[in-house]
């Protein structure tokens, strides 16, 4: 299950996303709403962890942005405001619980898990490229009829080229979605995923989906 905060205290964002990511969690962060409208627009995640206070914006607006966008993805709001005026003023913008700082993460882990609960009742839309077929509800990948196993992030490259096919997605696309701050600059790691990645979806079928697009990253495509 992938979570975006969006929280501009780097402590607390660095803290949050380990003991999230220690709960089994894929964490992608962002620290401004800017860059926080980007990657929930750009990117699917199964919660969204917003503070309200941000540092070119607050967390209000970014919600109603997010919801007139008809971003669907739940919304739990962060913030050290207790009055009920601001309780209510962000539940009727879109969001759909709220927790008080200082956060206590037991709390919030236990309202993330049950917002995804709560909203996995509308099955996510099994993407199709060619003979392929990915379902992000049940993270199952068929091709051509043939089962095929991936572990978590190789899933999650996939399922971001997916979204995006016929598209180029680019390295640092990939390095913020699936891996977050856990990736190291110089490593490989993209290219031994997209290498596995091909050995379990285009080896032994006639036809390539995945390709490498010269200085640009990669792209899922029956049509290159």
């Amino acid at each position: 299950m992938k979570l975006l905060i969006i929280e501009d205290d780097p402590n607390l964002l660095k803290l949050m996303a380990r003991q999230l990511k220690r709960a089994g969690f894929g964490v992608t962060i962002a620290g401004n709403a800017d860059d926080g409208l980007f990657q929930a627009t750009e990117f699917t995640y199964d919660c969204i962890l917003l503070d309200i206070n941000l540092p070119d914006g607050n967390g209000f607006d970014l919600c109603q942005k997010l919801r007139q966008q008809h971003n669907s993805t739940p919304i739990l709001i962060m913030t050290a405001r207790d009055s009920l005026q601001d309780k209510v003023k962000g539940l009727n913008l879109g969001a759909d619980d709220y927790v008080l700082k200082p956060v206590d993460l037991a709390e919030l882990i236990a309202r993330v898990r049950a917002l995804i609960r709560r909203n996995s009742k509308e099955p996510l839309p099994v993407l199709t490229v060619s003979d392929l077929t990915i379902d992000p509800q049940t993270r199952r990948v068929v091709r051509a009829g043939q089962l095929i196993d991936l572990p978590t992030k190789e899933f999650a490259v996939l399922e971001l080229l997916a979204r995006h096919s016929d598209e180029v997605v680019t390295r640092t696309m990939m390095m913020e979605h699936v891996w977050g701050d856990d990736f190291e600059s110089f490593s490989n790691v993209i290219d031994v995923y997209i290498k596995n990645l091909r050995q379990k979806i285009d080896q032994g079928f006639k036809k390539r989906l995945i390709h490498t697009i010269r200085g640009g990253g990669y792209s899922l495509s029956d049509q290159r």
